[in-house]
């Protein structure tokens, strides 16, 4: 008998338009690996989402991205229904999503991270809240999502006062120079690495997401040294923060220090997702990676 599987994508963040085309990639490879897959767009009404839910599909793929779906909320929902998801569980999920206390857990972990302060609004409109060029995060978002460069504040901020788009607080991280990597970690154990280029000064939104604004060298060319290196903070970030399933982990590498910028819990599936790409590498098609994740769903009874 097919097993019945719920894809929950779409959602309310800023990242909706990225996780449906998750979500309907991953659709269609669960149904041709003989699924019986019911795509569920969520919204904010849990009660109608619950209908889908019950009685209780063998398992929930996870194709939200961004907050509520991939910060540990909708976790916390499906360990109380017990019914088993893709990707990480709710504490590794608060934890990756929260900046500030990623990097705590990286730190600790002996995982090198680049020099960071929490600011206020007012902090950063003043200026010099730290030398130039840093980098402004949300302290909980996804996809590069509102993350600016600043590299000289006479200039101006990258926006206008009135149009501040983060909360009270925000992350200034110093801006590391040079090389963009990232690594996926599949059960445990790091696939490859990607170096990422682009002409957007950084892996932002549309670097990520737009065909063509991004070029992925796979393997990167890289030292062996600092290959193997790269691979293993990957892994050791993946167990730090307690992932399970995939997760992928973002670096950058100034020529003598590999340092971790964030991972991600449920990264993107989509045509030009890293994760696939990667996957394809090793030797495992979308098909057979989309299904390794449904045979390792779990929650947290």
């Amino acid at each position: 008998m097919s097993k019945q599987i719920v894809v929950l994508m779409g959602g309310w963040s800023s990242e909706r338009k990225v996780s449906l085309l998750s979500g309907a990639a991953c659709t269609n490879a669960l149904q041709k690996a003989g699924f019986i897959v019911t795509p569920l767009d969520v919204k904010r009404d849990i009660g109608a989402m619950l209908t889908h839910l019950y009685p209780p599909p063998y398992a929930v793929f996870n194709a939200l991205h961004g907050r509520w779906g991939e910060d540990g909320c909708i976790q916390g929902l499906l360990d109380i229904l017990k019914i088993p998801y893709t990707h990480s569980g709710l504490v590794a999920s608060a934890a990756a999503m929260d900046k500030p206390l990623a990097k705590c857990v990286f730190k600790n972990a002996g995982i090198p991270i680049a020099r960071h302060v929490i600011a206020t609004r007012e902090q950063v409109l003043a200026g010099g809240v730290m030398d130039v060029p840093y980098v402004i995060k949300p302290l909980n978002e996804g996809s590069s999502v509102d993350v600016h460069i600043v590299h000289d504040e006479k200039d101006g901020l990258p926006f206008e006062e009135d149009e501040w788009p983060y909360g009270e607080k925000v992350m200034i991280e110093k801006f590391i120079a040079g090389r963009e990597l990232t690594v996926a970690v599949m059960g445990g154990k790091a696939m490859a690495v990607t170096e990422i280029d682009t002409e957007h000064g950084f892996y932002d939104f549309d670097a990520k997401y737009v065909v063509g604004e991004s070029a992925h060298t796979l393997p990167a060319d890289l030292p062996e040294k600092v290959y193997n290196e790269t691979m293993r903070l990957a892994e050791r970030a993946h167990t730090a923060l307690g992932c399970r399933g995939i997760s992928r982990s973002d670096f950058r590498y100034d020529g003598e220090t590999v340092y971790i910028l964030e991972t991600n819990t449920q990264p993107g599936m989509t045509k030009t997702s890293l994760v696939p790409e990667q996957a394809a590498h090793v030797g495992i098609n979308f098909e057979a990676l989309v299904k390794w994740m449904i045979d390792h769903a779990e929650c947290d009874e």
